[in-house]
């Protein structure tokens, strides 16, 4: 096959072993891929985030993404608030308690990504980076 049918999938494959890789080293802090997935995306947002907007960038159903909220706010890892824009929606927010755990997500997502990436060149992965970059600005144009 020629690399351009074989890109996709390879793509695929390494970002699902990534996560999982990921998520065997954070079960023994009591983080399941949902739970973690879900402080790292709202740690990472430029503003606040509505539960549509979370759902959206999760890429799962709402009620789903309500349920594992309530498990979440239940756990005090998050807290939901309405919106002063919008009374039917809510945003959504990361507590102390998650503050501190998502320090502890970085550090280990650090450590592995060292050992993924340690040989490989800075001009290698720059090089890497902006083909994706490129890729992903095309779907998005799509």
């Amino acid at each position: 096959m020629a690399n351009n049918e074989t890109f996709g999938p390879l793509l695929g494959e390494i970002a699902r072993s990534w996560r999982n890789k990921l998520d065997q080293r954070l079960k023994p802090l009591g983080m399941s891929q949902a739970k973690w997935l879900v402080l790292l995306h709202l740690n990472m947002a430029s503003s606040d985030m509505t539960q549509k907007e979370l759902s959206e960038r999760l890429g799962i159903e709402g009620p789903s993404l309500v349920r594992l909220l309530d498990r979440m706010e239940a756990d005090g890892w998050v807290e939901r608030r309405v919106s002063p824009n919008d009374r039917r929606a809510k945003i959504v927010h990361l507590t102390a308690k998650a503050n501190a755990m998502i320090r502890e997500i970085k550090r280990v997502a650090a450590k592995l990504r060292s050992e993924l990436l340690g040989d490989i060149s800075a001009e290698e992965l720059s090089t890497a980076s902006s083909v994706l970059h490129r890729i992903k600005q095309r779907m998005e144009q799509l």
